[in-house]
């Protein structure tokens, strides 16, 4: 996956270039799509990909096959496992089976794969090792690949515009290609007033190096793609392998996108309500899905203190100071500014719901936020969650007596600070006692 492009380079290693600026960008997954998700966007904008579709059953799955072999009784039957992270081909089920990308000849054989994937997590090397589960699976009608290419559109951060990233080398990491041939990587910067132009496609399509009988129709993909990205709000539309290829017992000497990823603009959610609507909370993190619900912003990490603070500032420094005294942060989590006793009181069920937690550290200074207001959500989201692992807090700021006076005055044992290196000393205190 495209991961950051700075000036004249991907990771630092200088790309050759088809314009006279080049690319910069760094793109965020703020949603996260799955691959029958993408397949559906590219074909609704014109763009050629497989045909398949999306099963949910094992029975689903077998009649899609059943329907892609009615049309074309030659063709090759593609089953690939639906979760958020790449390496699937290689990853291994926790049913045993290993592979969530599978080659099949008979409808049979999709329906005998589909019940070793349906219900039982994914380990890949993107997943870490819990793995994630697999609740969906895509049936493709499978492809003859003669060549593989790679082709990107992103968003380039010096000229605020999009930017075409292509490479005759694809089907193989992009940063690996970047390191080992710089030269095979092209850029192309597209005004977003004017939009792309045939000449810019034409340069696209003949550094990928089609064969002229094919540069009309790459013209006609790459064109296409690029009316989804500006259509869509993206930040990324990503395909590797973009191919050369034919389907057994079907059209021959085409282009097809064989996979995808697309990144979109969260801050056009209000007009892109079709796409993000495609959301799959249900693999996400549900920690993330309840920080975002109630106004938070959330991460999760590896340590064992949880962490509370308002700004995002002073967050990174309540992380850095547990770290200075030995400790280590379990996660990121700042309510802002603003936050109310009942939101105080969601993040702090938040970090009892994390298994790895054995201490929770608040703290919170008070200037738009009164510290009166942070210690009734203190006290609120005790009320409501046994919690059973030390809570030391620190308020300092706005009202501040007044919301110790609250916490001293509690019966549920809050460990109160007076300052940052205090909270953070009594917290990794509170976990080797």
């Amino acid at each position: 996956m495209l991961a950051s492009f700075g000036r004249n380079c991907v990771r630092g290693v200088p790309v050759k270039q088809l314009a006279p600026a080049a690319a910069s960008a760094g793109a965020t997954r703020l949603l996260n799509m799955h691959e029958y998700q993408s397949k559906g966007l590219l074909e609704g904008h014109n763009v050629r990909v497989q045909k398949g579709k999306m099963a949910q059953t094992a029975n689903e799955a077998y009649e899609v096959a059943q329907w892609i072999k009615s049309e074309n009784p030659d063709a090759e039957l593609i089953l690939k496992a639906q979760v958020h992270a790449g390496g699937r081909g290689k990853g291994s089920f926790d049913s045993g089976l290993k592979g969530g990308v599978q080659i099949c000849d008979t409808p049979e054989q999709v329906r005998d794969f589909t019940k070793q994937m349906l219900g039982y997590n994914l380990v890949t090397h993107q997943t870490g090792p819990e793995g994630q589960l697999c609740q969906k699976v895509l049936v493709n009608e499978g492809i003859t690949i003669d060549s593989e290419k790679y082709l990107a559109i992103i968003m380039d951060r010096e000229t605020d515009g999009p930017c075409i990233v292509a490479s005759p080398k694809g089907g193989m990491d992009i940063e690996e290609v970047a390191e080992n041939d710089p030269d095979s990587i092209h850029t192309v910067i597209i005004d977003p007033r004017a939009g792309i132009q045939s000449e810019q496609s034409e340069q696209v399509a003949r550094a990928l190096e089609f064969p002229e009988h094919k540069i009309a129709m790459a013209q006609h993909e790459i064109e296409s793609l690029y009316n989804l990205f500006m259509d869509t709000d993206a930040t990324q539309v990503e395909i590797n392998p973009f191919a050369e290829g034919g389907v057994p017992g079907g059209e021959q000497d085409q282009i097809f996108c064989v996979d995808a990823k697309l990144n979109f603009d969260d801050n056009a959610m209000f007009r892109q309500k079709e796409v993000f609507a495609m959301r799959d909370t249900s693999i996400e993190d549900p920690r993330d899905v309840a920080a975002e619900a109630a106004g938070l912003n959330y991460i999760g990490l590896d340590g064992n203190i949880g962490c509370m603070v308002n700004g995002a500032g002073l967050a990174m420094a309540t992380m850095d100071i547990i770290k200075l005294y030995g400790g280590d942060p379990a996660n990121f989590l700042d309510v802002g500014g603003g936050a109310t006793a009942e939101q105080v009181s969601t993040a702090l069920t938040i970090l009892t719901g994390d298994p790895k937690v054995e201490a929770i550290m608040v703290n919170i200074f008070g200037g738009i936020m009164r510290c009166d207001t942070i210690a009734k959500g203190v006290i609120q989201g005790v009320q409501q969650v046994d919690i059973k692992v030390p809570l030391i807090v620190r308020v300092e700021g706005t009202n501040v007596e007044v919301g110790r006076r609250l916490l001293e005055e509690s019966d549920f044992g809050f460990i109160t600070a007076q300052d940052l290196d205090d909270a953070a000393q009594k917290a990794v205190a509170s976990i080797s006692s």
